[in-house]
């Protein structure tokens, strides 16, 4: 291979968010015009390296690992005869200067190596099915004078809001990639749930498993087969006995675990109907919005030092707050270390009994039902 090829190969960090997935499915999401043929030949000729060893197709990729790819080929391979060549991905739209204005306006930290902005509600992270407008569409924007745009490390639920850092280089997002993966970055959450937990500050430990028939849209308490699951929780008020407000700590990264969580402790987060059906719905003038909200992240920097930022509350949220009549003087909490071994013992077997008891319940109030309509 000549030197000027060598000088046109491409290096990728992978992300956090594509920790686990296959190789294939990794260039379908990030160089799509690149055929499964061309990454298969790829492959076979030993052009296709993860941290410097040959790779498959199929091997599954980790947060932090090093994608080498070979140039971009400027010459479609000819169609076999009676085939009609793949349609090539659209060119990504120009920006409007609403929508530029739009995403700079959200940032709430930057340096050389980082943006953070303050996503609201409503807004995905990335593009899926039926989802056109996107952080990830959105990131032209930040590009400013750089030659790379900025990069995705994890993500937030489209209608959960608050703090979503952005790498601005390939040596920056290995990194919070890595600190992610790792459980080095602290993340602290704001929610409200329904009724008042028992506990002013426990651990749930449940496993969470992706539940059948779903399409992996939902997640479960799965004791069995699930992940291992962990979530601090620390009340900060109460309105009686109607709704508490809490802070919440992912102590690993399961999809929706902070709502599983709450959900199966019997206290969902006000606005998840997915988990929490009627019951995660106040009366009143209370928002149906999901009220859970990246409140603080303290991450290490790339550079050294940290990055700690906070994120004010969405709209919805704050007034609910306000209506609730809670103080947000003191709402923000210590930041300190849970000591796992000094926590009761009885306080995790009181939290999972409970869940547990709680699904026993609705079982029985299953079969009760049917046998009515016997």
């Amino acid at each position: 291979m000549s030197d000027s090829t060598e000088a046109d190969i491409r290096n990728f960090t992978v992300g956090f968010d594509d920790d686990g997935i296959r190789l294939d499915r990794w260039f379908k999401r990030h160089l799509p015009e690149t055929s499964f043929n061309v990454v298969s030949r790829w492959s076979r000729t030993g052009q296709l390296r993860i941290d410097g060893r040959r790779a498959t197709p199929g091997d599954r990729l980790q947060a932090g690992q090093m994608i080498r790819v070979p140039p971009a080929e400027p010459v479609v391979d000819a169609p076999e005869p009676g085939v009609r060549p793949p349609r090539a991905k659209p060119a990504r739209a120009e920006l409007s200067e609403e929508d530029s204005a739009f995403i700079r306006e959200l940032v709430i930290h930057e340096d050389p190596q980082a943006f953070v902005i303050n996503k609201p509600p409503g807004l995905a992270t990335q593009g899926g099915t039926k989802t056109d407008r996107h952080v990830d569409g959105l990131l032209d924007a930040l590009q400013y004078d750089r030659d790379t745009r900025p990069k995705l490390v994890h993500r937030l639920d489209k209608d959960t809001s608050g703090v979503l850092v952005l790498a601005r280089s390939s040596r920056a997002a290995g990194y919070f990639a890595k600190a992610f993966s790792s459980r080095t970055a602290r993340k602290v959450y704001w929610a409200l749930v329904a009724g008042v937990p028992s506990i002013e500050d426990g651990m749930v430990e449940l496993p969470i498993a992706k539940q059948p028939g779903t399409g992996g849209e939902k997640m479960y308490v799965d004791q069995k087969d699930g992940s291992p699951a962990r979530t601090r929780f620390r009340v900060i008020e109460i309105a009686g006995n109607r709704c508490a407000w809490v802070e919440l700590q992912p102590f690993t990264g399961r999809t929706h675990q902070l709502r599983v969580h709450m959900a199966a402790i019997g206290h969902p987060i006000i606005g998840d109907g997915k988990y929490g059906g009627q019951e995660a719905f106040l009366t009143g003038t209370i928002s149906r919005k999901m009220h859970l909200h990246a409140r603080r992240l303290k991450i290490d920097h790339p550079d050294g030092g940290q990055i700690d930022v906070v994120a004010e509350l969405p709209a919805h949220f704050a007034e609910t707050i306000a209506s609730l009549g809670f103080d947000m003087t003191s709402a923000d909490l210590p930041l300190d270390e849970p000591k796992f071994s000094e926590t009761p013992e009885g306080k995790r077997r009181a939290i999972t009994a409970a869940a547990k008891s709680r699904r026993k319940d609705r079982k029985g109030e299953r079969r009760g039902r049917g046998r009515g309509q016997a």
